[in-house]
């Protein structure tokens, strides 16, 4: 009995490899060597570009090597277009073995973060060709959110985001803090100092101003000349170390408490892996890819399987020693 492929079957399937393929290469789903060479690849071209962008604004290097700044900035902007195009074809991927519409990922990506960093980064060039005569040097400043593009490739950026949003009740007491403090002190320093520096304080939202200027800088580029108001300016920036070192403290420990969780997050998945005692290709695997994400070094995944394996040899002794006393017993 023979079989006869179907063409257009042949074609749907390589069509969808293909597909995931490119998915898994972009997304880093597969840790592999193709993926590698994709993320050092665009990262070196964005801290090209971010440098390309740095020495273009000095005068003189921009006059003499212009031609090379926009030829470079063409390859990139074609590079960053193609890289864009492909993530929101392949994407529909993400979701392919799930019960979801292969819109979802594609929709997830065109609105995250990053797809919306993609797609920023190059829209300006895109105007430029739309509206040669138009003004677009504050749109052309958006190319430097290209940096962010780097943070797909490190967990410090999601980290510290997270570590934010788990502290938010602390964020919103130092800023409801801070809110009263800009209203008291500055409803003070305009009634001490208004009549005296009047060209200064004329109102209490210019005296706002001075405070932010002051929690800020330290200094709000005011000398008060009452005593009292110099024992309020002396209270102010006191205030304002105050709140730096809350916040600071505040995202330390939040920062910690997140790369900790982490931690006990990959823990937990090498303890699921190991649990049957046999690791799976697949299972090396899905290991990598999580330790890539996580961004953890490889002293500490030998750290915790170094601990794992102690903790075993210490539950294989006692279930030992129990079994010893069983039998003497018996």
């Amino acid at each position: 009995m023979s079989y006869v492929m179907n063409p257009a079957s042949f074609s749907l399937n390589f069509y969808e490899r293909v597909q995931r393929r490119t998915y898994e290469i972009l997304d880093a789903a597969v840790h592999d060597s193709a993926s590698t060479a994709c993320e050092i690849f665009i990262a070196l071209l964005v801290i090209a570009n971010v440098v390309g962008i740095i020495l273009e604004s000095v005068p003189s290097i921009h006059e003499n090597y212009e031609h090379w700044f926009h030829a470079f900035d063409v390859f990139s902007v074609s590079v960053f277009s193609v890289e864009y195009v492909l993530r929101v074809w392949s994407y529909c991927q993400k979701y392919a073995r799930e019960e979801a519409s292969r819109w979802q990922g594609r929709k997830d990506y065109a609105f995250s973060f990053y797809g919306l960093v993609d797609f920023f980064s190059t829209v300006p060039f895109y105007l430029q060709l739309i509206f040669p005569g138009a003004d677009l040097r504050v749109l052309r400043m958006f190319r430097l959110m290209r940096i962010f593009k780097l943070s797909r490739y490190n967990s410090a950026f999601e980290d510290m985001v997270a570590a934010i949003k788990a502290e938010r009740d602390s964020f919103s007491s130092a800023v409801f803090l801070l809110l009263i403090s800009c209203l008291l002190f500055s409803s003070l320093i305009y009634i001490i100092e208004g009549h005296d520096q009047p060209d200064i304080f004329p109102s209490i939202p210019a005296a706002m101003h001075w405070f932010i200027v002051t929690i800020i800088s330290g200094w709000g580029n005011v000398d008060p000349v009452t005593f009292v108001g110099t024992i309020l300016v002396i209270f102010t920036q006191i205030l304002s170390i105050a709140l730096a070192a809350i916040l600071t403290g505040v995202v330390a420990t939040a920062y910690t408490a997140q790369v900790e969780r982490r931690q006990a997050l990959y823990e937990m998945e090498v303890r699921a892996v190991l649990e049957d005692g046999v690791i799976t290709e697949d299972e090396k695997q899905r290991l990598q890819l999580i330790q890539a994400k996580f961004g953890m070094s490889d002293d500490q995944v030998q750290a915790i399987v170094q601990q794992m394996d102690e903790e075993r040899r210490q539950e294989q002794a006692a279930k030992e020693r129990a079994e010893e006393r069983a039998k003497r017993r018996g």
